[in-house]
């Protein structure tokens, strides 16, 4: 699910999502030496509050993070809904409910939870939607159940994407689901060393041969350079879109009473900062929408395109197809875990997609979207017939770690 990234509003996690518009908190990022002296001056009180209001030390309590810590407890069906929660998602909306028997678990779209400028056709909310499918499947296989999976099974109903029915069989424990706790999207520097040998053709053989979904990478300088200004551009323009903009900045949750009232949405602690960097800007006021687009372009520009060991993109044949987006996120799922078994960090990066699409709904001249097919992806794919970008992420080894995202527990998305 999905996913940018600013520190204060990331978006991404079609595949957890990307944006931090809440910086600035802006003096912090000129060097943290001079807000640990403004700190210094600012009465204690004030101080306190603050670092009691915006939970300084980081998301370790509240009922938000309580589905990370109790996601392998139940067991069943509604078990296998606590690990789908966990799942990435665009902007970490969490676009999903569930209807749950014994013996199956309807996957349903809450549209409500779809962006509108940023996501016109529901493309990223679908990807995230398999991102939490394929979390449910390797629950049930490790509950005891063997899952069948329908996509779009009612054609009247298209709220309703899958219908998951449930058989009794042996437990099947794998490294994918034991990932599902420890899986983030990491928006922080990745440091200057490769990815490990043959690992992204372990990756790529997650993918299913006779599915819609085919993975590619981006690997050489060029490429890496040409993804990149790509990546930057695309940031450059989704700031400028006053509607996209601000249909990000309203999931962005600025403080501790923010995070425990939804249960969802973007953070300061998941924008990749350090630690002190972090604490620093929880003490200071919240900025604008402004000062945090623009802080996300220049972490697009300075750290998340300078710093990727390589860029993956899954291609489909139709982007567009509600079937083919689903398959595409349960394929992004699996990838994210097997990276975060490997001790890996993957971050989301929709900016390109959501300008292909934006363009797309009004009725614009395209620029991303033929820009994108210059990289040459299709020619990468040893399959026949013409293949178009679904969801693009970047890899490498994280020079820190991830931190957990809110999110709303099984109870509260199950119907």
């Amino acid at each position: 699910m999905i996913h940018r990234t600013h520190p204060a509003v990331p978006r991404g996690e079609p595949a957890d999502e990307d944006r931090n518009h809440e910086v600035s908190r802006r003096g912090v990022l000129r060097g943290a030496g001079m807000g640990v002296l403004t700190i210094a001056v600012v009465g204690t009180g004030a101080v306190s509050y603050r670092a009691y209001d915006n939970q300084l030390l980081g998301p370790t309590g509240g009922r938000a993070f309580d589905a990370w810590r109790h996601w392998r407890d139940q067991p069943g069906p509604r078990g296998m809904v606590a690990a789908a929660v966990l799942a990435a998602s665009p902007h970490n909306t969490q676009p999903w409910y569930f209807r749950v028997s014994d013996t199956s678990i309807d996957l349903l779209a809450d549209p409500t939870r779809r962006m509108a400028a940023p996501d016109p056709y529901g493309r990223e909310m679908r990807v995230g939607l398999g991102c939490a499918l394929e979390n449910l499947v390797l629950a049930a296989r490790a509950r005891g159940y063997q899952p069948s999976v329908a996509l779009l099974p009612d054609p009247s109903d298209p709220r309703l994407v899958a219908r998951i029915e449930l058989a009794a069989s042996r437990v099947q424990n794998s490294a994918l689901y034991d990932a599902i706790g420890a899986r983030r999207s990491n928006r922080g520097p990745y440091a200057d060393a490769p990815l490990p040998a043959g690992f992204l053709a372990e990756l790529a053989a997650l993918a299913d041969n006779s599915g819609p979904v085919t993975p590619v990478w981006l690997t050489t300088s060029r490429a890496k350079q040409d993804m990149g200004a790509l990546l930057v551009d695309a940031a450059r323009a989704v700031t400028a879109d006053q509607a996209q903009s601000e249909d990000g900045f309203r999931w962005f949750r600025a403080s501790a009473d923010a995070i425990e009232r939804h249960k969802d949405g973007l953070t300061l602690d998941g924008q990749g900062l350090g630690s002190l960097t972090t604490s620093i800007a929880k003490l200071l006021p919240a900025t604008s929408r402004a000062s945090g687009d623009t802080f996300w372009v220049n972490q697009t520009r300075t750290v998340h395109t300078k710093t990727a060991a390589a860029y993956g993109v899954l291609l489909v044949a139709d982007p567009r197809d509600p079937a083919q987006q689903l398959a595409g996120g349960r394929l992004l799922q699996r990838i994210h875990l097997a990276v975060t078994a490997r001790g890996l960090a993957l971050q989301h990066m929709n900016q390109i997609t959501e300008r292909v699409d934006r363009d797309r709904s009004l009725g614009r001249q395209p620029e991303f979207g033929p820009r994108l097919a210059a990289l040459g992806l299709a020619a990468l794919v040893a399959a026949p017939g013409s293949r178009e970008a679904l969801v693009a992420f970047r890899l490498g080894r994280p020079v820190r770690s991830g931190r957990q995202s809110p999110r709303r527990p099984a109870s509260e998305v199950i119907l």
